[in-house]
């Protein structure tokens, strides 16, 4: 596997090794060994899948106090995929990365504790795996307002499909956001 770190370095981007011929394709979505070498480290406690329509924008969220890590896969469709970094104090507090995960190019994005995550839907449906290093937690979770523009993500759809409460999510400036460590 590639394993590739981004503009923000504990991000990363993750090119697991595909074994393919005339029958299909092979390959090895995680390996605790290989990925911990990497510094993608567990332990994983629970994997989520959805299922997105086109257009779709999913976050951007994350947990506090009850941080979660997340290994990230689109297993069909297209999406575009970002992590902002909302850790008080950290050097690249507020700074974001994005990369386009999809069924056809098989990349994962290794998305650390502290870092809001989410993704808009570039196909006509997405399904989405999150891999994580905590328990989903509702009253612990909390989200960053997609257009925040102080962020400036030059998101790929200007009238995405949110939730409820994604449209209501605060500015990163007012969200309850994580000390740095």
């Amino acid at each position: 596997m590639k394993v590739t770190p981004l503009e923000l370095p504990e991000v990363l981007l993750v090119e697991p090794k595909v074994f393919g011929d005339d029958r299909g394709f092979f390959l090895e979505s995680y390996h605790a060994k290989r990925y911990a070498d990497a510094g993608i480290t567990g332990p994983f406690v629970q994997d989520n899948l959805s299922r997105s329509l086109k257009g779709t924008l999913r976050g951007l969220h994350f947990q506090e106090p009850n941080v979660q890590g997340k290994l990230v896969q689109c297993l069909s469709g297209a999406v575009w995929d970002v992590a902002v970094d909302v850790r008080r104090g950290s050097p690249t507090f507020g700074r974001w990365v994005a990369a386009e995960l999809s069924f056809e190019n098989k990349r994962q994005l290794w998305v650390p504790p502290g870092f809001a995550h989410g993704f808009c839907v570039l196909s006509d449906s997405a399904d989405f795996f999150y891999k994580c290093t905590a328990l989903y937690s509702p009253e612990t979770e909390r989200s960053v307002l997609w257009n925040d523009p102080d962020l400036a993500i030059p998101w790929p759809v200007s009238a995405p499909l949110l939730s409820g409460k994604d449209q209501q999510a605060p500015r990163l400036k007012d969200a309850p956001v994580l000390p740095a460590f």
